[in-house]
């Protein structure tokens, strides 16, 4: 795309303001002047780097027929930013003269924007580090620490308040833009009165009287939302996505949806069962129950059927049904069952692997039973942080293995199973397949997976750096998600920036908290120590004092420091450069006994990490003034299991996938685990088709009937999930038309001319004109191809082998 023409246009008009509004002695003037003038600017550095992107982007898509990856994300979120301040610039340049003109409005307005283009364009920059030290064709930066490192510790400091404001959603189809005010409105005053009530009821009511302050002032909301997403943990998350769950709003989303006959919540006791293989059915496998942090224990599933089936209604389905509101099998029973579908559809939910059930998502998965004419079953597997992984993961694949073994009971003969899920529902039909396949049973005919997640870590890649400006998926909060389901979300009061410990390691977390506690003691002692001269003559204290201490017992400026990580160090290390040179300490033996003190890491080198992120001269983007927690990477060796993250699973695993169909949004910070997933399949031979949707955020699964293209897309996923389910039949090769003349020698044979010559409806005298019937059926003359009727043939005197008249 062609941005030339944008960039002519927003230099003309913002220099014709400029010059009108330097004119102007007022205040509201000269914000209009700054404005401009910056907004000039940032134009002027964008222009070459936009042009840079759109050279080289195309190597990072899946194929010609796929353009999309994080690059072209952010330069097209860049672009749409441009074009709302042009669309503003020619509207002021336009009505300036006005008396209706406001002029406080506007300036604020072009202030958010330029605001949001300074941080677009510190962004940018980011995003060119990233292609810089990627490997060719990788999206994701192939080392844990360093650069990723360096890109989350400046993401804490970036100010993204302006996003939340006025430019809410600036990047989104204007249709669903009103929703996300609703739902930063919302948002903003939650978070206000949480913690204050007990009581839901309570927390509700005051949230409804102070959400108007949020609805007329952008800055306040702004500002509100940047310390709530940057400071407030999963359970407060938790606690919002939930509302969804709550009687009210699933009433409300009930009456719009599609009516069914079927929607029973069912609880399976956590009993194993026996499951044939697939290679060969004659044996079979033990399937156990999930039993991972807490124990056996039952697992929750909804039915959702649009008509009633045999097996539905059967004693042994009533006694895993839940009691559910007022209805009963009373009323549905009364209408005949149909017979069993021959499609299942297993569904997993998404919710960041913390919060939702399959009630939030029923509306669309009412629509897909209607739609597909199949059964649903809807898994509600355990949330983290209570039960982390592998527990989710355990629950699914029992849920999975269970509708096969009693497919019969769901109205369903499972001759062609679908698993379907978003997000982390999508993640969870990866690992589920990934898992069958490994047990050697039944895999699905096919996978529908919507904006999934494949790598579970906080990970630098050009698209998640639209976290900065996604109103429904910030870094912060992504981050806080995938912690807690990897189990390394710090628990609450605890101090955000240290690592947690296994049980293994309780001795050495007491030993540090412990040491911690006398940290003012010890450094007092320490300095006075390291203060008195000669410590020369004093070899003994030296030797005792090469022991292994913690940066938070020392608080000194000529240490070695590193970025908010409790190094090990000797105190020979830490004496250099404070007396006489000493010789320099070795590196610790391979063998050594670990350190009873928390370690955050190995030691950055600084001078790189600096170069790396320098910005351009004469530009630094905003910072935030919101105290932020530190985003650490995880260390846990759980996050590279390729059971939860599929995207770093061995090239052996994934060639057992079945058919792979990824739906996954333009601007959504997941495009990168998508495009990247997708590619991996995509060299390993294995089917796999990437469908982008343009203009809409993540989750748009829920949002279906909210507006026309959110709609759109919903359809795509369905379209897709009938194509696995219903894969379109080969047509059969048909043999060449014989030529005309020939057809006109079989007209002019005489009825007896052969023996055993079959019917065919034309007229056999050659000199009778044809009968009407026989008009029908003669190709090139105005009548219709024949349609062969399948009716019962009498045996006959006059029968052939076949039990097919023969022509009279």
């Amino acid at each position: 795309m062609d941005s030339r023409p944008l960039f002519h246009a927003l230099h003309a008009v913002a220099e014709d303001n400029v010059a009108f509004f330097r004119q102007s002695a007022s205040e509201t003037g000269r914000r209009f002047v700054a404005a401009f003038t910056a907004i000039g600017e940032h134009a002027r550095c964008l222009e070459p780097i936009l042009r840079h992107f759109a050279s080289v982007y195309h190597v990072f898509d899946l194929d010609e027929a796929t353009p999309a990856n994080g690059y072209r994300s952010l330069a097209q979120t860049a672009r749409c930013c441009l074009a709302h301040v042009l669309h503003k610039s020619r509207y002021v340049a336009a009505n300036r003269r006005s008396v209706f003109f406001r002029t406080g409005h506007n300036a604020a307005e072009l202030e958010a924007y330029c605001a949001a283009l300074s941080q677009l364009r510190a962004l940018l920059y980011l995003a060119q580090r990233l292609l810089t030290h990627n490997r060719p064709g990788c999206l994701f930066h192939h080392e844990e620490r360093g650069l990723t490192e360096r890109v989350l510790q400046e993401y804490g400091t970036l100010h993204k308040g302006c996003f939340y404001g006025r430019c809410l959603g600036f990047q989104f189809a204007p249709s669903i833009r009103p929703f996300l005010q609703t739902i930063a409105i919302s948002l903003v005053s939650f978070g206000e009165n949480y913690r204050r009530h007990d009581s839901g009821l309570s927390m509700a009511a005051s949230s409804l009287f102070t959400s108007g302050k949020f609805a007329i002032d952008p800055e306040l909301r702004g500002a509100e939302f940047e310390r709530i997403t940057q400071n407030l943990d999963v359970h407060f998350w938790k606690s919002f996505w939930n509302l969804t769950e709550t009687e009210l709003l699933a009433s409300v989303a009930s009456l719009a949806s599609t009516p069914v006959r079927v929607s029973r919540a069912l609880t399976v006791p956590p009993e194993p069962f026996e499951l044939p293989l697939a290679a060969d059915p004659s044996l079979s496998i033990t399937i156990s129950p999930p039993v991972a942090h807490t124990g056996p224990g039952p697992v929750h599933m909804r039915l959702i059927s649009h008509e009633l089936r045999e097996g539905q209604d059967s004693e042994a389905l009533s006694a895993l049904a839940q009691a559910e509101g007022p209805l009963g099998l009373e009323l549905w029973r009364k209408a005949a069952p149909a017979p069993p579908s021959p499609l299942l559809l297993v569904h997993f939910h998404g919710g960041g692997f913390v919060a939702q059930t399959s009630k939030s998502h029923e509306p669309y998965l009412r629509g897909w039973a209607q739609e597909l004419g199949a059964p649903v079953l809807a898994v509600d597997y355990a949330l983290a942080p209570e039960a982390p992984f592998p527990r989710a993961l355990e629950e699914c694949f029992y849920a999975y293995c269970w509708a096969l073994r009693h497919c019969r009971l769901l109205g369903s003969t499972a001759q062609r199973v679908c698993l379907a899920g978003d997000s982390a529902g999508g993640n969870l039909c990866l690992t589920v397949t990934m898992r069958a396949a490994a047990f050697g049973i039944q895999l699905p005919d096919g996978i529908m997976a919507a904006y999934p997640v494949t790598l579970v870590r906080a990970a630098a890649s050009p698209s998640r750096l639209l976290t900065l400006l996604d109103p429904l998926l910030p870094l912060s909060v992504l981050c806080k998600c995938l912690s807690a389901y990897a189990g390394t979300e710090p628990a609450e009061g605890e101090p955000p920036g240290l690592e947690k410990l296994g049980p293994v390691n309780m001795m050495r977390r007491d030993t540090a908290l412990l040491l911690r506690e006398l940290r003012q003691s010890a450094s007092a002692w320490l300095g006075a120590l390291l203060d008195g001269p000669g410590l020369s003559c004093l070899p003994w204290l030296t030797e005792a004092l090469r022991t292994s201490v913690s940066e938070a017992v020392l608080d000194d400026d000529s240490a070695v420091k590193s970025r908010g990580s409790h190094k090990s160090q000797t105190c020979q290390d830490l004496l250099c450069g404070v007396s006489a040179p000493l010789a320099p300490a070795s590196a610790p033996p391979q063998g050594s006994p670990p350190s009873f003190f928390l370690s955050g890491g190995q030691l950055e080198e600084e001078a790189p990490g600096d170069e790396v992120l320098q910005y351009p001269d004469g530009f630094e983007p905003l910072r935030s003034d919101q105290p932020s927690t530190s985003i650490t990477l995880e260390a846990s060796p759980v996050v590279k299991n390729p059971f939860m993250s599929p995207l770093l699973a061995p090239d052996s695993m994934l060639r057992g996938l079945p058919p792979v169909h990824i739906v996954a949004c333009a601007l959504d910070p997941m495009l990168d685990d998508s495009v990247m997933f997708a590619r991996r399949l995509r060299e390993l031979g294995q089917p796999v088709t990437l469908r982008i949707v343009q203009d809409l955020p993540h989750g748009f699964l829920s949002l279906s009937q909210l507006c026309r293209e959110t709609r759109q897309a919903a359809a795509l996923c369905t379209r897709v999930i009938r194509e696995i389910l219903l894969p379109p039949q080969p047509t059969p090769p048909t043999a060449p038309p014989s030529p005309r003349k020939h057809r006109k020698l079989e007209r002019t044979l005489p009825s007896g001319a052969a023996t055993g010559q079959i019917a065919t409806g034309l007229a056999t005298p050659s000199l009778k004109s044809p009968t009407p019937a026989a008009l029908e059926t003669m190709p090139g003359q105005g009548g219709r191809a024949p349609v062969e009727t399948p009716h019962r043939r009498e045996p006959g005197p006059q029968s052939g082998p076949a039990g097919r008249e023969v022509g009279a």
